[in-house]
């Protein structure tokens, strides 16, 4: 037995940290990608800098379901330390791939397993006489035995090279040489191409591979952005290293030269939102991007920008917690934290990307609520999204449109007004008062900038009138958050269903899988994807709508289900969780399985009860 696909495989690759593989691997990956297929390449690595074991996981799938799905059809094998673990990990009928310079111990076989072995080192030795060459060229040489083992075209890979190395002509012939001996040699000592292979197809239109912190850089930059303070974080660094090498094309002043913006990398994470909170008063678009914690850190001063209304937005790339939990897996598990950051009543608005569009684009919209409603706007990312390149249809921007700046005071209004600007005053009834920047005018339109009570018009106050109306006034400019920020998801299934499940960010595209999955099999389930926290009218709609709800998250409390308790004031057991939480993405074998596990229980229970009143 062996498993038979085109087109549809979870081939991964175990390697040691720094020896170079990560750039072989995407070069799989990429030439799947140049063939017209849709993929999802996955880098699973350690939080030290060398030495322990590293993992790269490349789902390949036709019809373009691209979330973890489960499973491993082909296993590449580069680490003796994790061989154990790796060949338990394949499927049934599955491949493992090894290096056969040394034999394999037999205690490892597997009789459901076809083992293919080539002597990469072997192959190093004899053709590259230097010792850091062998070692990188290995990594190659097996991506070149892949290209005869899963029929992947020889031409697309040369060229990834040729491109890969353009300007570096002397690495172009060696990286070529190192593919075609592992072509050859596959190809003259395996049966090829394998059960598992690939064929060229047009499933990929104009989409482009591109990672979320890269599009939450970019949206930034096109969401007015001029100043970012940061303090480096894993996994959120590259969010402001793109942000600062896109700066540097976009944001040059083409007559003077001069850098139209500012990024500074701050001595920790408490000055790093200080001073965005800063810039932002100033009248500046201004962000930072940290992940859990520095959530933690920045909490105070976080509840000093939503006390003194200063808009503010944050970037967290969310990864496995609690403390220093594990730096390099990813998890959503900072919902709670950030929606209530800081003591006191506290609430802040938060968005949920799913894909890098959607970095790109929720970033890009995070910095227009930011200032129409006077409050930090947290985009919840995470590693997973953030770090790995996804499938995304070209980032698209409207020149037409015009940055919303909110309710801000000019010069020119100030002058005409002949009532007492009050800067903490609702004159409209939405809750959100008229904000001035500073200078704006010699005499009016000034006040005091404070985190501690005041009345209406800054003035500051201990009177219990004044601080209650203040806090009733910050709920009702919660509720016209409520209509604006971008509303929840509803994908209903073909027949009719009591039946739905909630879920949110990188639980998209394996939530999605399942559904598709359930409903082939004929199991009708609605539903609701997430966008925004506070949660609009439609979620309270898909909840009242429903008998059975599944909430599916990243995390091991069941944050966002708390969170949908606390808000919508539901009972906790109408929301069932499905829950993931060890580091890795969720898969949608997982998801599915729970859910008809649910399912098939409520049905024995039915039965139960049906049997007992009879």
């Amino acid at each position: 037995m062996r498993i038979e696909a085109v087109n549809d495989f979870v081939i991964k690759f175990a390697n040691v940290n720094g020896t170079g593989s990560a750039s072989a691997n995407n070069l799989f990956a990429k030439a799947l990608f140049r063939m017209g297929l849709p993929v999802s390449p996955k880098n699973i690595f350690p939080s030290n800098i060398q030495g322990l074991p590293t993992w790269f996981e490349v789902r390949v799938n036709e019809q373009g379901y691209l979330g973890r799905r489960g499973g491993v059809d082909m296993m590449v094998c580069m680490n003796p330390q994790s061989m154990a673990r790796d060949i338990q990990e394949l499927e049934p009928g599955g491949y493992f791939l090894y290096d056969a310079s040394k034999p394999l111990d037999l205690r490892l076989l597997r009789s459901d397993v076809q083992f293919i072995g080539i002597p990469l080192r072997d192959l190093c030795r004899r053709e590259f006489s230097d010792a850091r060459q062998q070692q990188l060229f290995r990594n190659v040489i097996y991506v070149g035995a892949l290209a005869a083992l899963l029929d992947i075209e020889f031409e697309v890979l040369t060229a990834l090279v040729a491109d890969q190395f353009r300007g570096k002509e002397k690495l172009i012939t060696p990286n070529v040489r190192a593919l075609e001996l592992g072509y050859h040699y596959a190809s003259e000592h395996v049966d090829c191409p394998l059960g598992i292979r690939v064929a060229r197809r047009d499933a990929v239109g104009d989409k482009i591979l591109i990672d979320g912190n890269t599009a939450a850089a970019l949206g930034a930059i096109y969401g007015g952005a001029s100043v970012a303070a940061w303090y480096p974080i894993t996994p959120s660094t590259s969010v402001v290293d793109a942000f600062d090498k896109y700066c540097r094309r976009l944001r040059i002043d083409p007559a003077s030269g001069n850098k139209n913006y500012a990024i500074v990398q701050a001595e920790d994470e408490l000055a790093a939102i200080g001073m965005v909170i800063g810039a932002s008063w100033n009248g500046a678009r201004a962000f930072t991007a940290t992940s859990g914690p520095g959530i933690s850190l920045m909490s105070e001063f976080l509840g000093l920008a939503y006390f003194a209304e200063i808009p503010c937005v944050l970037i967290n790339v969310q990864r496995a917690g609690p403390s220093t939990g594990m730096p390099t897996r990813t998890q959503q598990s900072d919902v709670m934290a950030c929606a209530y950051a800081s003591h006191g009543d506290t609430k802040h608005v938060l968005l949920f990307p799913a894909s890098p569009a959607e970095c790109f684009e929720l970033s890009a919209e995070a910095f227009d609520l930011a200032e129409e409603l006077q409050t930090p706007v947290i985009v919840m990312s995470d590693l997973d999204l953030g770090m790995n390149d996804g499938l995304s249809p070209p980032l698209q921007w409207d020149d037409r449109r015009k940055y919303r700046r909110g309710k801000v005071y000019s010069g020119e209004q100030l002058e005409a007004m002949s009532e007492r600007f009050g800067r903490y005053l609702d004159s409209d009834g939405d809750g959100i008062p008229y904000r001035t920047y500073p200078g704006a005018h010699p005499t009016k339109g000034a006040f005091f900038t404070r985190g501690s009570s005041r009345d209406e018009y800054a003035v500051y106050s201990e009177d219990s009138a004044d601080y209650e109306r203040n806090m009733q006034r910050l709920l009702k400019k919660w509720q016209t958050a409520r209509q604006r920020v971008p509303a929840a998801e509803r994908r209903d299934a073909l027949s009719s269903s009591r039946v739905g499940v909630i879920y949110y960010g990188t639980s998209d595209e394996a939530t999605r899988e399942a559904l598709a999955s359930l409903a082939a099999a004929g199991v009708a389930i609605n539903a609701l994807r997430l966008r925004a926290f506070p949660f609009d009218d439609g979620v309270e709609a898909f909840i009242e709508a429903h008998d059975q709800l599944f909430i599916v998250e990243q995390n091991r409390d069941a944050q966002m289900r708390s969170l949908l308790v606390n808000e919508c004031l539901i009972s906790p057991r109408r929301l069932l969780p499905i829950l993931n939480y060890g580091g890795m993405p969720i898969t949608a074998r997982q998801i599915e399985r729970e859910i008809r596990q649910h399912l098939d229980d409520d049905k024995v229970q039915v039965l139960h009860t049906a049997k007992e009143n009879a």
